[in-house]
């Protein structure tokens, strides 16, 4: 039985409670034991609610107690850098949710720090644990559509079209904070794309704010975005193919997320499906069904995804049922340490891409994201912040 404890498990809402939580309830091998809060009545009601038996403010009591074999950071980016090392430095294994660390100075220093602890450290990049994205990736490699010649996603969201946003999430229109739609949306997205499609060899981005002030829905407060709502970038493949992406929150039609494939031989369509809010259509978050055509004007069909892609557990929270399939690799992973989970340098990947499209859309230059192949040299992170609720 591995024992897991979450630190940053609000009770009353966060990523904790709607995904880790149902998903550790749904896959076998895992017991809750201990959870964290910056407030000892939250942490007390929370491990009331979820059946913990430990409760903790300190983060570094919670990563040292005894009866904790895996922590999982899941609180605001900014803190991520400081308790990921608390978790390293008590010697256990880490689950911290994505964006793994502020900037990539951070994320290569937490590798390199997790690399000297020996334990199995873990980001969650979970997007590639849906059954469609698995299947297509699968797809591609069997050459269903051919060679691939290129692809396109739109991702739109409905959050801010009515000039608000709840409370909750005003931190993520803050480019400071290291959560806007770029790094959450795009980190997601674009790791999904090169999972399925392989790496890019170079891109260039826009980046934009169009609605640079909202205000928030329960008190009317203005608040000022400095985080882009727009991003659109196109670039090319390791291969060859030809991507464009475009990201876009304040939509007025309804939510949806398209990935669009086209081969030489037919096209693959990652589609979202449902999702009653601007939230469930995200790669990382909802469901996805895939669409097919075959040959030349061929007609598009719903193709059905086998059941091996499937997680063995059923779990009905949507944002739980990625993040489910990702712990049932890990506890694989934590019993054969042979690590099929994304790991810490593969954050680090997808921050050295969300660097080349900052770069791109300052310079208005063409830029070649550093290959995950290539050697990093880690550095020193510093200035750790310590608020965790």
């Amino acid at each position: 039985m591995i024992r897991v404890g979450i630190i940053g498990a609000s009770p009353e809402r966060g990523w904790a409670v709607r995904a880790h939580v149902p998903a550790l309830r749904a896959v076998g091998g895992y017991a809750l034991t201990a959870v964290g809060t910056s407030r000892d009545a939250s942490a007390q009601e929370a491990a009331r609610r979820f059946g913990a038996d430990h409760a903790f403010t300190d983060p570094r009591a919670l990563a040292a107690h005894p009866e904790v074999d895996l922590v999982v950071i899941a609180v605001k980016v900014p803190a991520h850098a400081e308790l990921v090392r608390c978790a390293l430095e008590a010697g256990k294994h880490v689950l911290c949710e994505w964006p793994l660390a502020l900037d990539t100075t951070e994320a290569i220093a937490l590798t390199e720090a997790a690399r000297g602890a020996g334990v199995v450290a873990a980001t969650g990049l979970q997007t590639r644990f849906a059954p469609a994205i698995a299947y297509a990736r699968d797809l591609i490699t069997e050459g269903h559509v051919g060679a691939v010649t290129s692809a396109t996603l739109l991702t739109t969201r409905t959050k801010g079209v009515d000039g608000g946003v709840p409370a909750w999430s005003t931190y993520t229109l803050d480019r400071a904070k290291g959560a806007g739609s770029l790094e959450v949306i795009g980190g997601h997205a674009l790791d999904a794309i090169e999972y399925v499609l392989g790496e890019f060899a170079e891109l260039s981005a826009t980046l934009a704010v169009q609605r640079p002030q909202l205000t928030v829905a329960e008190t009317g407060q203005p608040v000022e975005v400095t985080s882009p709502d727009h991003i659109a970038l196109h670039g090319m493949l390791a291969g060859g193919a030809i991507v464009s992406v475009h990201i876009r929150d304040a939509e007025t039609a309804p939510p949806r997320t398209r990935l669009e494939i086209a081969g030489t031989n037919g096209n693959l369509a990652i589609v979202s499906i449902g999702g009653a809010s601007w939230e469930e259509i995200q790669f990382s978050v909802g469901d996805l069904g895939l669409r097919t055509t075959v040959g030349v004007e061929g007609a598009w069909r719903d193709l059905d995804i086998p059941q091996r892609y499937q997680a063995a557990s059923t779990i009905s929270a949507p944002g739980a049922r990625n993040v489910s399939r990702l712990y049932e690799r890990l506890r694989e992973d934590l019993r054969t340490r042979q690590q099929l989970t994304p790991k810490f340098a593969d954050g680090v990947h997808v921050h050295h891409v969300l660097d080349a499209i900052r770069q791109s859309a300052h310079t208005g230059t063409k830029q070649t994201p550093i290959p995950r192949s290539a050697t990093t040299k880690a550095h020193c992170a510093s200035g750790f912040m310590s608020s965790y609720d």
